[in-house]
């Protein structure tokens, strides 16, 4: 302390800089340090007489709560230094040496002052202790030299006016993000935009565009003539020339030319005007990472707007990192990055899109697993294996059924439904939804539902009118998939119909004409019989019986002519080759033997007859019903428990009553089935 008999430890990892120390700071609300406000204090060994500063900056729990202050090489010391206006004095030469502002060790290098300040201090009674501490240094990734923070004479751009034209676009979406999440990370930084360090110490780059005058200070200019002409005007030296000025050796920030990217690509700072700029500025998208939101889109945006009068795209849409699926970042140093070329030979270029696309939702990180190139692979088998069968129907000149008409009629309208919802979610950027919804299109109602519904019986011919429109659907479903799945697509297209040279499905157009009220309602008749033909099936699968056996079907209902049933009788005919039964009739009361089912409100029973094993079916229903009358009795027994009913919150009371209800249900409708079964 000046002036008195006391003294403040101070902690420090790097006491080869204490002579560049030009304050110590405290907490002002750290009780242990009260005494040390207003004080100044002498820095050991230098002599150096510095404020006692006070920041809530410093930790109080982290060492002694005295923090020591050096401007020049430490970048938080230099922001506290030009908060409190301190000194800053630079003690290193370039090469790692004291330099003589140290007034100690000057040549020294820095290591070496580190050791022997240890021993100096410790001689002059002025050190406290040394203790082993783990920290975290920067090094240089070329060298592993740690990095030494050195204050430097830089070149730096004013922010403000340009964070100022660059936030009301993307905050009134003029220029869309995707995810809109990033908004706020936006926000953030232009709210807090700090000035731009443009000069970097390379090799390469776009030369700073400053001049030094031979007696002291610089000009700035477009080129070496312009300079001259403004260092004589400065200096009214007439007789100055090229030879006398020096140009700055630093290169410009590798960001300083990227933002003029959407620009310059055209020659638009060069030449403005021109036609490419005209027609190519602004874009429509940009497709970049979250992580240089601010190095890249952001000054992109902020050159716009400065030097074109508009924005240089109109989305951006950001992509996540690719992880693994332990949510680790690929990197060589894990060994976590699979070869593309390898994964193109395994599961070929489009099913590693595919796998890539279908764990790539907009912005959020992409968990890579190869068994989503699997997916992707055994997805082209699939198409591929659709289109052989199709094309080895034999075609013949021959009546449509009637099953056959309706479901073309009906796949014309679901694939205008589905292609308008991947028109939104192309429209969101949803990548990844929109596949998944072209992949479902194609798997489950293009190949499970219309295929089988259409496709002849063994050996039999296929009508030319059903065969036609079944060619012009897969060639519609090629277009859809295309963007994802470039390769196969192409491929097929080609196979599809005869094309003129150079004719190709990239350049090929796609327009559907928007749903109608009648096609709406073929959809929702069509989702019922699959609901029908389904139930069936879980029957047939309940019951073991045969998918060769031929099954008959009760609709319950008061209409004898199914009039009131939507499914009926238009599509009947697919549920009988869908289920593979020899006729639907319309009954007001199932019969005793028939396994029943409800779609909606409608109940539908199939007669089991002699098809079933009455004795097995008996044992297992009487074991199910013992089962859930267990389930029910604990259930009952918890509702019965006051205390349970009483602290219990009000969701989880009426979920176990919820329990109850459906248990007695099943109870119920088994006793029934046991009943009819018995009599």
């Amino acid at each position: 302390m000046e002036g008195e008999d006391r003294y403040a430890v101070v902690a420090t990892t790097r006491p080869e800089t204490i002579m560049g120390d030009t304050a110590m700071c405290i907490n002002p609300n750290d009780p242990k340090n009260q005494w040390l406000k207003g004080k100044r204090v002498i820095v050991p060994l230098v002599g150096r007489v510095i404020p006692v500063i006070e920041d809530e900056y410093v930790d109080i729990e982290f060492g002694t709560g005295c923090l020591k202050v050096t401007p020049a090489h430490d970048v938080n010391d230099y922001m506290l230094g030009d908060k409190h206006n301190l000194e800053s004095i630079d003690i290193f030469n370039d090469d790692g040496t004291l330099s003589p502002a140290a007034g100690l060790y000057v040549g020294m290098d820095r290591f070496d002052v580190r050791r022997q300040i240890e021993k100096d201090l410790d001689e002059a009674g002025l050190l406290e202790k040394v203790e082993a501490y783990t920290n975290k240094v920067g090094c240089s990734e070329r060298t592993g030299v740690p990095i030494e923070p050195k204050l430097s004479m830089q070149w730096f751009l004013s922010m403000q006016h340009f964070a100022d034209i660059a936030l009301p676009p993307v905050m009134n979406d003029e220029i869309r993000f995707f995810p809109s999440k990033y908004k706020v990370t936006y926000k953030n930084w232009l709210e807090n935009i700090k000035d731009w360090c443009i000069s970097r110490q390379l090799w390469w780059g776009h030369r700073i565009p400053a001049y030094y005058l031979p007696g002291g200070g610089f000009v700035v200019a477009e080129t070496p003539e312009e300079a001259l002409r403004m260092a004589i005007e400065q200096t009214g030296n007439t007789s100055l020339s090229m030879a006398d000025l020096r140009q700055d050796e630093d290169a410009l920030d590798t960001w300083f030319s990227s933002w003029l990217w959407p620009i310059s690509l055209f020659q638009g700072i060069n030449n403005p005007g021109n036609e490419e700029i005209k027609y190519y500025y602004p874009t429509s998208c940009l497709v970049t990472g979250p992580d240089i939101i601010f190095f890249w889109v952001a000054r992109m945006i902020m050159a716009g707007y400065e030097y074109m009068g508009t924005y240089p795209f109109r989305d951006v849409y950001f992509t996540g990192i690719v992880r693994d699926k332990l949510g680790r970042k690929m990197s060589k140093s894990l060994g976590n990055s699979p070869d593309p070329l390898e994964l193109i030979d395994r599961f070929g270029a489009d099913g590693v899109r595919m796998g890539m696309l279908l764990s790539a939702p907009a912005g959020n990180d992409i968990l890579f697993d190869d068994a989503l190139c699997q997916q992707g692979a055994a997805f082209c088998n699939k198409i591929w294996n659709a289109f052989r069968l199709v094309k080895g129907w034999q075609v013949a000149d021959i009546e449509q059924p009637k099953a056959n008409a309706k479901t073309i009629a009906w796949f014309e309208a679901k694939l205008k439904a589905e292609y308008a919802e991947i028109e939104d979610l192309f429209s969101k950027y949803r990548l990844s939804e929109a596949l998944m919804t072209a992949y479902k299109l194609f798997t489950d109602e293009f190949s499970a539902w219309y295929l089988e519904i259409i496709k002849p019986a063994y050996q039999a011919p296929i009508d030319r009118p059903t065969y036609e429109a079944t060619l012009r659907f897969f060639e519609t479903l090629m277009k859809i998939l295309h963007p994802f799945m470039p390769f196969i697509t192409e491929e097929l297209y080609q196979h599809i119909a005869e094309r003129n040279e150079g004719e190709s499905i990239m350049t090929a157009t796609l327009h559907l004409d928007p749903l109608t009220e009648q096609e709406k309602n073929l959809i929702g008749q069509y989702e019922e019989a699959k609901q029908i033909i389904s139930g069936i099936r879980a029957v047939r699968n309940a019951k073991n019986i045969a998918q060769k056996e031929a099954l008959k079907l009760e609709v319950v209902t008061s209409d004898p002519e199914g009039r009131n049933i939507t499914h009926c009788p238009a599509l009947g005919a697919v549920i009988t080759k869908m289920a593979n039964l020899d006729g639907i009739s319309y009954v007001q009361q199932k019969g005793d033997s028939a396994s029943s089912f409800l779609i909606g409100t409608t109940e539908y029973a199939v007669p089991l007859g002699n098809l079933i094993d009455t004795e097995a079916e008996l044992q297992k229903m009487q074991a199910e019903v013992t089962r859930l009358e267990g389930f029910l009795n604990g259930i009952k027994k918890k509702l019965s428990n006051e205390k349970f009913v009483a602290n219990a919150p009000a969701q989880v009371v009426e979920l176990e009553r919820k329990k109850q209800a459906d248990a007695e249900t099943k109870i119920a409708a088994l006793k029934e089935n046991i009943a009819a079964l018995q009599h």
